[in-house]
């Protein structure tokens, strides 16, 4: 008399587990695929991006390494005209040893549109380290044409889209070797992973 019963309550666990197995899976891949954001706290305010992981994994993997060693701290941005260009250099505007380059994933489906981040490089797709800028417009001009490269983008503001605005509109000029320079140091004071 038991056994009937006991078959009953087996194959309602089993239906149990068959049902909250999946969600738990579900929960547990949408936590691990949730996208980084990191905050850029400059000296003009904090800027915080989205990093878009699952189309630029090798520049978002690239740039979280940069970030998570700190080596953004006390670069300044370089650069200020269609973009705002950042994360290579002190304000001694001295270049900071780099890590190796890495693969341009531009052609992920991602533009250069207005508040999006994107990889520096030099002519060579396979060569951006760790300098990065912001779009300040649609710069198609930078997405890939043809069969060629263009500029990976990997990520966008969500909040401090103000702050760049503030940047854009500093005055600039030549030091050294560097034009369209900020004449006033904007520095990153520190950039960091929001905790899940």
């Amino acid at each position: 008399m038991r056994r009937p019963r006991m078959r009953t309550v087996a194959i309602s666990v089993l239906a149990l587990v068959a049902v909250v197995l999946p969600v738990l899976g579900q929960t547990k891949a949408a936590k691990s695929q949730a996208n980084p954001i990191v905050v850029l706290d400059t000296t003009m305010g904090a800027i915080k991006v989205e990093l878009f992981a699952a189309k630029s994994p090798v520049t978002t993997k690239n740039f979280l390494d940069y970030v998570n060693l700190g080596f953004y701290t006390g670069t300044i941005v370089h650069r200020v005209d269609f973009v705002i260009g950042l994360g290579g250099y002190t304000e001694s505007l001295t270049a900071k040893p780099t890590m190796a380059g890495i693969k341009n994933e531009s052609k992920n489906g991602l533009k250069n549109s207005r508040g999006t981040l994107a990889m520096a490089r030099y002519d060579d797709p396979n060569s951006a380290t760790s300098q990065f800028f912001i779009n300040l417009k649609d710069n198609t001009h930078l997405d890939p044409s043809g069969g060629g490269f263009g500029y990976a983008v990997f990520g966008k503001v969500i909040e401090g889209m103000d702050v760049v605005d503030n940047i854009a509109k500093v005055k600039t000029g030549n030091k050294g070797s560097f034009s369209n320079i900020p004449m006033q140091n904007i520095v990153v004071k520190s950039a960091k992973v929001l905790s899940k």
